[in-house]
This record gives structure tokens, sequence and C-alpha cells, in this order.
């Protein structure tokens, strides 16, 4: 018989920052319908209102454990630390976009902001997730919100273009996850991951054939959520939709889907299914795979975007590989003993990558004119001496995907390999570092460009409006601190973990 959950069951405080951001969006809709247009600008005000307030609230219950809505989300420092990221990613997105939707003549579409905080609630879910149906819900939630950011320049033919791509391509990924779900529930009984952990103890244990349709169904669930974050070979949506899409858009897309696919990949692979070993193995079946995914994903991304004029493009395959690199954390978090470094690496890197990305899509936009054109390597050309501050910025950016010390990029990378040594993947270490330097050379030929290159005459004149300046100075100080005080990222990974079942 049906019964009616209990408040305690519910605990809505354990999911009071996703909560807290819902309602205000819905709010926001409402006041987004009664305001006049001339009062539209509000919009975005107080969108970043609300997202601050959230992040306020993730800030504070950071440490809180806890089951909400039944046990199908759960409340720890792993889904506060996702929340932390995203978050801050939605509200430095917003101050992107403030003055770039008026550049475009699309200003009166204030429903960008609404899309952008609905999407942003998804990923929330997709970290704080604790079955496999509330993962699914919130990669929907998280995706077509998306699709409609993407096109939102309309009519320009590469925005409308960029959507359309991504919209079909991610149909085929919302696919692959439900059938992966299906197997995994046919061959576990549930689709909450600490019962599918006890399920899949007992079938590896007792050595029945159905561990062979878990690995199908969890081979499912893990190409849907490789094309969300643009690994090899599920990439290929990643440089036209990055290119086509407004700039802002690209920019949190780059880093939050990103975020919130890891987060709901390694609460999978380590909540539901580290014990899924086959062959009297010692660690779990899916590392083998993830390992040599990774491998193809720094090679490809760094070398592809060796040929890469348009910075946009050059971003995406940038994108691609540091997908890579947190690749070879997730994989070696499939070590016994492991586990919890490779969770932190991962967690860690994607906040320094969140900084530092979206600091040099700040820059692009600051280039970009107002027709979405501009974004091309002569662009920048001389940028030094016509606004050597912002250049140096830009500098500071790509130094620190590069990984040079002394910047967020160079602390995430070391905690990255340094994960994957301790796992025995030394290989996969050496072949990150080897990547890394394909990825110094079109990164500094960037930076080669704007300092000791003569530009154009006829190149624009960067804008540096309020909302982008404030953006560009909260990137910067996150590259900066989180790079010259590395014990700070350790201090808040410290008590990040994912326990076997939950």
């Amino acid at each position: 018989m049906f019964e009616l959950p209990t408040l305690e069951s519910l605990n809505m405080g354990a999911a009071l920052p996703a909560l807290a951001l819902v309602i205000g969006t819905i709010v926001l809709l409402v006041i987004e319908l009664l305001l006049p247009q001339r009062r539209q600008w509000w919009i975005a005000w107080l969108a970043l209102l609300i997202t601050l307030i959230s992040l306020g609230i993730a800030l504070v219950n950071f440490d809180l454990r806890g089951e909400a809505f039944g046990g199908m989300l759960r409340a720890d420092p792993f889904a506060s630390l996702v929340n932390v990221t995203v978050l801050t990613a939605a509200a430095i997105s917003i101050l992107l976009a403030n003055d770039y939707l008026r550049r475009a003549q699309i200003e009166h579409r204030t429903e960008y902001y609404l899309l952008l905080l609905f999407t942003t609630w998804g990923m929330m879910l997709m970290g704080a997730a604790n079955d496999l149906i509330i993962i699914f819900i919130a990669l929907e939630l998280v995706s077509i919100p998306l699709y409609v950011l993407s096109g939102i320049r309309r009519p320009d033919l590469l925005s409308e273009e960029a959507a359309l791509k991504y919209f079909l391509l991610g149909a085929f990924a919302s696919g692959f996850i439900v059938f992966g779900i299906a197997l995994i529930y046919g061959a576990t009984g549930s689709t909450r991951l600490p019962a599918v952990w006890q399920a899949v103890s007992a079938i590896v244990e007792g050595g029945s054939s159905t561990v062979y349709l878990l690995l199908l169904g969890v081979g499912l669930v893990a190409v849907s959520l490789s094309f969300k974050v643009a690994a090899v070979p599920f990439h290929m949506w990643t440089p036209d939709v990055y290119e086509g899409a407004p700039t802002p858009v690209t920019a949190f897309m780059s880093v939050g889907t990103k975020t919130a696919s890891f987060a709901a990949l390694l609460r999978v692979l380590l909540v539901g299914l580290p014990t899924l070993v086959i062959a009297q193995g010692t660690r779990a079946a899916w590392v083998d795979a993830l390992a040599v995914m990774a491998a193809l994903t720094m090679i490809l991304g760094n070398l592809a975007a060796i040929w890469q004029t348009n910075l946009k493009r050059l971003l995406a395959y940038s994108s691609i590989a540091h997908a890579g690199y947190v690749l070879v954390a997730v994989a070696a978090a499939g070590h016994p003993g492991v586990a919890d470094r490779g969770v932190q690496a991962a967690l860690l890197y994607l906040l320094a990558y969140t900084f530092t990305n979206l600091g040099a899509f700040a820059v692009v936009i600051a280039v970009e004119r107002n027709d979405g054109s501009g974004v091309e390597l002569e662009n920048f050309t001389g940028l030094g001496r016509q606004h050597p501050l912002l250049a140096l910025l830009m500098t500071l950016f790509l130094l620190s995907l590069t990984g040079i010390p002394l910047t967020a990029g160079f602390v995430g990378k070391w905690y990255v390999f340094l994960s994957a040594v301790d796992a025995g993947l030394v290989w996969l270490a050496v072949l990150g570092v080897v990547t890394s330097v394909f990825g110094a050379y079109y990164y500094l030929r960037v930076v080669v460009a704007m300092f000791l290159q003569e530009g154009p005459a006829t190149i624009a004149t960067p804008r540096l409006p309020r909302s982008l300046t404030v953006a560009l100075v909260i990137a910067m100080l996150g590259t900066l601190i989180l790079g010259v005080f590395p014990d700070l990222l350790a201090g808040v990974s410290s008590g990040v973990t994912l326990a076997l079942g939950g």
C-alpha cells in the first residue's frame, strides 16, 4: 500500500541549497512575467542574488551529512563541493552574459537567466543523486535548457546549428543512459545506488553470469555521461557547439556540465559499482576502459587544438583534453585504497578549471564583436600593446590551463597525477605530463600573438563593462589564490569521500 512520505523522511534541510535555488527560480519566473519591459534588466541581478544565496547556504552546510527525499538524494561534502563549483560557475556566467546579451541585441530574452538557473539546479541534483532515476532526471534537467540556450541567439545560423547538433546528439546520449539503467535494474532489482552495491557484491561473489549484464549496463551509462563531459570518442559535437553557441553559454557549458557529469559518474561507479570485478581481479572492471579513454582524450584533445585558429574551437578541444585529465583521477579512484584521493583530485581539478576556463572565455567575450565574430587568433594579435592588462589576464588563464606552477591549474594537475601514481597508473600520469607539453604549445601561441606580433589595424577595441570586469577579477583571484595557497584546496577536500554503498 502506498504510504505518504513524512517530513522526517523528506529531510528537506539536507537538500536546502538546491531547494533554495529552485524556489528562487520559480519566484523569479513569476516576477519576470509581471515586470514591465523597461524593468527587465532587474532579472539578471535577481538571478545573481538567488545564485549567491544558494551558494552561501551550500558553504554553511558544507559538512552536513544525511539523506533527503527518502534516500533519493544525499548530502555530504562531495555534493557540497559540486554545489559550490557549479554555483560559482553560474554566478560568473550571469556576469558574463549581462553585457553580452545587450551587445548581441537579445537583452529582451530574459528567459536566458531562468534557463541558466534551472540547468544549474539539475547540475546540483546530479552531484547529490543517490538513485539512478534521479541521475537521469537531473541529466535531462541539465540538457534541455542548454539546448535552448545554445540557440538563444536566433536567427544567427551558427547558434541555431549548435542547438540542433547538441539536441540530436544529446537525445542519443539520453537513450544510452535509459538503456543502461534498465540493464542495471534488471541485474540488481534496484536503482538505488546502495542497493545496487549490495546486489553487485552478491553477484560477483556468487560467480553469476549476470555480471556481464551489469558490464553492459554500466558501459551504456558511462557512454552517456562521457558524451556530456566530451570524452573521446564521444566528443564530436564539442567544437561545433562551442563555436556556434553564445560565448557565455559556451563558457558555462564547458565547466558546469563537465562538473555535474563527472560527479554523477563518480557516484555511479564508486557508490554503486566499486566491487564490479571479473576474473578474480582486485580492481573494478571499468578501470582499464576509463584509463584507455583518458589516454585517448588527452592525446586527441591536445593534438587537435594545435591546428585551431578560432579561440572558441581551441578552447573546445582544450576542454576535451581537460576531460581526459579528470578521467585519469576517475580511473585512479577505482583502485583499492586510492578511491578517496581519486575523488578529491577529480573535484579539485574541476574547481580549479572552473575559475581558469571562465576567465579565458571572459577575455574572449571582451574581444568578441557584437555580431559574434572577432574570436580568431588574428583578433588577439597585438592585444598586449592595445590592452596590456587584459592580455596579462589571458596569459594567466592560459598558463593555468597549461599547468604552470603558482596557478590553480598546476595544483589540480598535481593532485590528478599523484592519484594516478598512487594507483599504479604511472604510464597514464607520464602521458598526462607529455600531453600537457603539447597543450603548452597552442596556449603559448596565443600569448606570443598578443605580445610579440603586430596587430591588424582593424582589430576591435576590447570592451570591459562593469559586470565583465567583476567576472574577470573573480576568475583571476580564484586562479591565483588556489595556485599560491594549495593548502586551501587540500583543506577543502579533506572530508570529500564516497564510501562504498553510500
